[in-house]
Parts: C-alpha cells; structure tokens; sequence
C-alpha cells in the first residue's frame, strides 16, 4: 500500500494549518492577505486531492477571486500607517489563549463523542457515476431548498444594506 496519499493529505493538512497562522500573525494587513492568497489555494488543492473537483473551481473562482478581491480593497481603505505603528498584543492575549484552548479541548472532545449516523442514499459509487455535481444539485435544490433559500435572502439583504449605506454616505458628503 503507497504512502503517497497519507504525504500529499499530511502536507495540505500542514500547510493550511501553518498559512491559517500566519495569515492572522502577521503585522502588515497585505501580507495578511498574500498569505490567505496561498491559503485558498492549498485549500482547493486539497479539495482535489479528496476528489471534489466541484468544489476546489469553487474555493478559487469564489474565494481566491472575489473574496480576496474584498479583503484587498478593505485592506487598501485602512489607514496603514497607524495600524503599523499600533502595539502589535494587547495585555490580555493570556486569557485569549487560555479560552482558545478551552474551545479546542470542547470541539476535540465533541468531535470523539459523535456516531457518524445512518448512511445516506448516496453511495461513492453513484456519485462517481452521476457525477458530483450533478449530485449535489440535486440535494440542493430539493432536501435543502429552504435553507438555501434563507441564504440566498440574507446576502439579498446584505447587499440592499450596503447600496442603502453607501447611497447615504454619498449623500452627505
């Protein structure tokens, strides 16, 4: 049996891992999200590596593309120079710490506790056969409907808000 797979899923597993932390270390806000840049990259690549080509075109079209887009142009509207000069920690990072890892010893523990419940009606060979996309269309838009439904009405109103917010902006300016 090759040890090939367990190299390639260890490294993604690492890499994203180190990326998520430097992402949220570093001082100068572009590194930032230079760093978060390669993140989604190794993410879709992982996505890949566990055949979901679906949803790797997704990860970069929708994340590294126009999410990152949106983190540059905040980014580029802050006041860099005052966010450089500011103190890096704040005097409570022990008691961040400390709840960080409670939260991590609750989410390992939780995650030991869970049974994986009753197998669905989808089975590896169905998905492969009809394909997963075509596959995860279907649940989407029937099982989940109504959910999908309630997201696509929330970004709705996010959207309305922000034209609302930014009209209002112009106008007093």
């Amino acid at each position: 049996m090759s040890m090939l797979p367990q190299l390639f899923f260890g490294y993604f597993a690492f890499a994203i891992i180190v990326l998520s932390l430097l992402v949220i270390t570093r001082k100068n806000p572009v590194h930032s999200v230079m760093w978060m840049l390669l993140l989604f990259f190794h993410i879709a690549s992982m996505y890949l590596f566990l055949n979901a080509e679906f949803i790797a075109a997704i990860q970069v079209i929708v994340y590294a593309g126009a999410i990152l887009v949106l983190f540059l142009f905040v980014v580029l509207l802050l006041n860099l120079k005052e966010e450089l000069e500011s103190a890096r920690f704040v005097g409570s990072w022990p008691a961040a710490v400390l709840i960080s890892g409670g939260i991590f010893v609750g989410l390992a523990a939780s995650m030991l506790s869970v049974s994986l419940g009753p197998k669905g009606n989808f089975t590896v060979d169905l998905i492969q056969r009809v394909t997963h996309t075509k596959v995860l269309g279907q649940i989407l838009y029937t099982e989940y409907l109504f959910p999908f439904e309630i997201a696509s009405l929330v970004l709705l109103i996010a959207v309305v808000g922000a034209i609302v917010l930014a009209k209002k902006r112009m106008r007093s300016h």
